[in-house]
């Protein structure tokens, strides 16, 4: 026969246990709230304040007006003032902007005989007629900021010149870069390559050292002249030929399944993936030192993958979140692994142009394993 007592007891010594294991019940609190903060503020998939640069080739009245027109609608925001479109190409890129508002000499003449403004004199040419008044050249391997920027394509000309939108001549004419077509896959299969490497090298040594505690390892390899550096280094060394199979096949797939070009040399898409598979290891090792048992390292994986994967830019814009949740991302290797992956293979951009990313993905790895090499030596302790 059922007990309620017995039941009651059992209760009581599962909540005693939960209060005592402070890790598990900070999660129990902490992943469910930073998934509503997350959801709440930081994501947002009506994306604003884009940075975007201006060719102004006419250097007119008009086309300052026309710039501060298209920067009142708060889809984007200029951030620089180039003298050519190849130096706005480049600066596309090189991922410094996400598109460029092209105002060519003509633009007086282009918009007296734009159709939506509809004057008579002089008489002009169907071709005439027919052109949009400027050109914005876009950064399309963001579909979404891509399509952001292709709603500004018939934007109205109230602000200008009290007129409305003409959709058989569009304000503005606009050419996609690196992914015309708008395929989803070819976003997404580039960035898939971070959210796995992710997952899996984090979670592979997340549990490495606890691991060695919970067998009774430990003893046997403090009893050896194994240094914790040369331990650690030796613990991460055998994911990383892991995380290179699995690059290859994701790669691969996507590049022969679903036809997303791999515009970059091979030899820039190994280093900077190596680059990054250390830090995701050497961050798995950190919260290997810090958690206490296995089940501990699984929770704090999650803690950190949540993040990773919703504030690096996969799933959502990077450009679209508030400053705090891009200070945040900034943090996170999964981040700058997002940009570098994606300039290389779809943008074809060299390692001399990705410095930054590169340069904070080395620091991280490096003081990550001084981190855990220090951690290591508290748990001998």
């Amino acid at each position: 026969m059922i007990s309620l007592s017995r039941i009651g007891a059992i209760f009581k010594k599962e909540l005693l246990q939960l209060k005592r294991d402070k890790m598990t019940f900070g999660m129990v609190i902490m992943i469910p709230l930073i998934q509503l903060l997350l959801f709440g503020f930081a994501i947002n998939t009506n994306i604003r304040f884009i940075p975007v640069a201006v060719v102004d080739q006419s250097e007119s009245a008009l086309g300052r007006i026309l710039t501060q027109t298209v920067s009142a609608t708060q889809v984007v925001t200029f951030t620089e003032s180039l003298k050519s479109i190849q130096a706005a190409e480049q600066a596309i890129a090189d991922g410094h902007i996400k598109a460029a508002l092209i105002i060519p000499a003509d633009v007086s003449k282009r918009l007296v005989r734009h159709q939506t403004v509809g004057l008579k004199t002089p008489p002009s040419t169907e071709q005439e007629l027919s052109r949009p008044i400027a050109h914005w050249i876009v950064d399309g391997s963001d579909t979404m900021i891509a399509a952001a920027i292709k709603g500004l394509r018939q934007m109205p000309m109230a602000e200008l010149l009290n007129k409305n939108a003409n959709r058989n001549t569009p304000t503005f004419e606009v050419t996609l870069f690196y992914n015309p077509e708008q395929r989803t896959a070819v976003n997404i299969v580039p960035g898939l390559v971070g959210v796995i490497l992710t997952m899996t090298m984090i979670m592979f040594t997340s549990a490495a050292i606890v691991r060695e505690q919970e067998r009774g390892n430990m003893e046997l390899l403090i009893t050896t002249p194994i240094r914790p550096i040369e331990l650690m280094v030796g613990k991460i060394v055998p994911y990383i030929f892991i995380g290179l199979i699995q690059v290859a096949i994701i790669l691969g797939i996507g590049h022969y399944v679903f036809h997303v070009p791999i515009n970059g040399g091979l030899d820039t898409l190994f280093a900077i993936t190596l680059l990054f598979i250390a830090a995701s290891l050497v961050l798995g090792l950190v919260i290997s030192t810090i958690a206490k048992n296995q089940l501990q390292a699984m929770q704090m994986t999650v803690f950190v993958l949540l993040p990773s994967i919703l504030l690096s830019g996969f799933m959502f814009p990077y450009e679209g979140m508030p400053k705090g949740a891009q200070y945040i991302a900034e943090a996170l290797p999964a981040t700058h692994f997002m940009r570098l992956v994606r300039a290389v293979v779809l943008k074809d951009n060299e390692l001399a142009h990705l410095t930054d990313d590169i340069i904070w993905l080395s620091v991280f790895t490096l003081v990550g394993m001084l981190v855990a090499s220090l951690r290591f030596k508290k748990t001998l302790d």
